[in-house]
Formats: C-alpha cells, structure tokens, sequence
C-alpha cells in the first residue's frame, strides 16, 4: 500500500469517529431546565409582542409595559379582556384570567425599573411640531382642551395609581390610539374623559401632538409621580373611581 493510501485508511476512521461525536452531541436529549413557578416567568407570554421585560417592541405599535402606573395596566387589561378596548390577541390572551391575576401581571410590570431608548428626530414640519408642544403643555382654552400635562403630569411620566406617562412611546402608537379615542374604539369607564379630550381634538391636532411627544427624551427619573395638585375644569374620569375600590383593598395602591 503506498503512503497516500495508508493516510487515507488512517484519517477516515478518526474523521467518522469526530462525525457521529458530534452527532451525538447535537441529538443527544438535554437536560430539561426547571420550570420557575412566578409571575417573571408567566408573563413571557407578553414579552413575545411588548419586547423583552415590556420595554415596547421596535415596530412601533406595541407600547412599553415596564415602569407604567399598576393602576393603569390593570385597567387597561381588564379593559381588553371585558371588549372597552378591541384586539383579538389580547382579548383571547386575557378572556380565561381572573381580576386578581391580571392585578398579579400589572403590579409585576409596574415595578420594572428599566432605562429608556433615545428619543426619535420629529418627523414633521417646524409648525406641525409646535403646534404639538403648545397643545400638549397648554391646552386650546377657545376649545375647552385641556393640556395633556394638566393630567399626565409636567414631566409627562404619569401619575399614580391610574395615568400613564406620554414620553418613551412611538408616534404611530399615539397616533393609533388618539385616534381610536376619538372613533370610539377604544374606551374607559364612564365618565370616559380622554374620549371628551380626543373629541375635541382634529386629526391634525393628534397627529402634531404624537409628533412632539415621540420627539421628547424622557427624564433620568422616569417614575410617575404621587399625586398632581387640583385643577379647576378638568374633565372627570370614571377610571379613578373604579381603580381605586377595585385595588385598594388587595394591593394598597392609593387613590
């Protein structure tokens, strides 16, 4: 045999000998990790649309879950699960969960303390862009619209238990659901005062507003804040009432 034929006959069992080792490996049955009984891990299944840890998904559309009011997450899932807000997904996902567990999932999110992404360039014209601000921290008096931080908050980042921030959320989202106020396809508790606000805004209007809110960084302290002090002629909503009497008793959220 001559010394081509003797390397062959050597390298070819060792080189089938590696092969079906590394065969082995990728088909060899794993360990199956155990199962983490916790609300952590029971709330993935939101992960898959709102992103990792509910930081909001890139397409725009699915807002950021982590860091918003409880109170407002539970009303908004309760909301989704009994038809005043409409999603299919959702509703199917909520339909079999009780109050508590959906109290469970809010409360869970709420306390995510995470950092937010950079805010986007305004994507609209230098008039589109302060007409927004002037909207969103001022109001139109001449059309009873209150400002947007008359009720969010001066920083926008939302008030306890029941308002969610502004900031920190894509302008097609805020567009979509602006819009849907103003439709009536989406819904609150009555008095329903954002449908009072989104009626009397024009799509012009929403679509500035979504602009130089998406525009704006959100502050190092991005957490609601306690309590905002009494405005005369603010519009009245049903949703404080009903997430108060619905949580106080289980979790200690203030009114």
């Amino acid at each position: 045999m001559n010394s081509s034929l003797m390397r062959l006959s050597v390298w070819l069992p060792a080189a089938w000998l590696c092969l079906c080792t590394a065969v082995g490996a990728q088909t060899a049955p794993s360990t199956p990790k155990p199962f983490e009984d916790s609300i952590a891990q029971r709330s993935l299944a939101c992960t898959h649309c709102h992103g990792a840890q509910g930081r909001a998904a890139p397409d725009g559309y699915y807002p950021r879950l982590a860091g918003k009011p409880a109170g407002y997450l539970y009303n908004q899932l309760l909301h989704f699960r009994d038809g005043r807000r409409h999603y299919g997904l959702m509703t199917q996902l909520l339909e079999p969960l009780s109050d508590g567990y959906l109290l469970e999932i809010a409360q869970y999110f709420a306390e995510l303390d995470l950092p937010y992404p950079a805010a986007l360039p305004a994507a609209g014209s230098r008039e589109l862009v302060e007409r927004g601000r002037v909207l969103v921290m001022q109001g139109d008096a001449s059309r009873q619209l209150p400002a947007c931080v008359q009720c969010h908050g001066t920083r926008m980042t939302g008030v306890l238990p029941n308002v969610p921030g502004l900031l920190g959320l894509p302008r097609d989202y805020l567009n979509a659901q602006l819009g849907a106020w103003r439709t009536g396809k989406r819904r609150a508790h009555a008095p329903d005062c954002m449908s009072q606000v989104a009626l009397r805004m024009s799509p012009d209007d929403i679509q500035a507003v979504s602009v130089w809110l998406a525009s704006q960084p959100v502050p190092s302290d991005s957490k609601p804040v306690e309590r905002l002090a009494a405005v005369a002629g603010l519009p009245v909503c049903g949703t404080a009432a009903i997430t108060a009497s619905a949580t106080s008793a289980k979790t200690g959220v203030a009114r």
